[in-house]
């Protein structure tokens, strides 16, 4: 009995010290060094990839895209776009509910529809009509079959903050329009914006929608984050 008792203590107290030693090597000494490497090696990583506009104020993150849209107004449940800013991709993500929003997504994820869901058809035809129409300006209308993908599709996650440069290209009419700019400046700011495949080779050219927003803000004068 006696013997028994003095394994269990003996055993318990092993367990024990484990315990503490693995709390405080991978709940703290862990945690502070993973820490202070990305602090040192990769601050604006570490702390959310922050995006700074011209007066210094932190407006948003390069990883997760932000909607441009007007004020609503009374009675109104779902905002329109505000055209004097490029537009990024569709926000439905997982679809819209009590908490699931636009890019005020908790979770985020796809539609989880297939190719040949009617809602997501009809989501597609819809936001196609919307491109056509919001970019089309007097002497350069748009054709249908000018949209790209992107502009009628949300990403994998529903929180792209990147549309593609054929999408932004479709947009400097509009934008320049809407500003009273040349339309020259502004797909120069685009051009200067576009981001190439990572390493020569991975993924595809991009344009992040919040960085190009802030530099036409630069090119106006003012703030462009909301």
């Amino acid at each position: 009995m006696n013997t028994s008792l003095t394994n269990a203590a003996r055993l318990f107290g092993a367990g024990l010290r484990a315990l503490l030693v693995l709390t405080v090597v991978t709940g703290i000494v862990y945690p502070l060094v993973v820490t202070g490497v990305a602090q040192g090696l990769f601050p604006g990583k570490a702390n959310g990839s922050e995006v700074t506009a011209g007066d210094g104020r932190v407006v948003g993150s390069s990883l997760i895209g932000q909607a441009y849209d007007l004020p609503l107004k009374d009675g109104q449940e779902t905002p329109e776009p505000d055209l004097r800013w490029f537009q990024g991709r569709p926000q439905n993500g997982l679809g819209t509910n009590t908490v699931n929003t636009r890019y005020d997504l908790i979770l985020s994820g796809a539609t989880n529809r297939a190719a040949d869901n009617p809602e997501l058809l009809q989501w597609v035809k819809d936001a196609k009509a919307a491109v056509v129409k919001d970019n089309s300006v007097p002497g350069h209308p748009v054709r249908p079959e000018d949209v790209p993908a992107d502009a009628v599709t949300s990403s994998g996650s529903g929180l792209d903050p990147h549309i593609s440069p054929e999408y932004a290209d479709l947009q400097v009419r509009r934008v320049a329009e809407r500003n009273g700019l040349p339309v020259a400046r502004v797909q120069r700011l685009v051009d200067t914006h576009t981001i190439p495949r990572t390493l020569g080779f991975i993924g595809e050219p991009r344009v992040n929608v919040l960085e190009l927003n802030i530099a036409l803000e630069d090119l106006k004068g003012g703030t462009a984050a909301h």
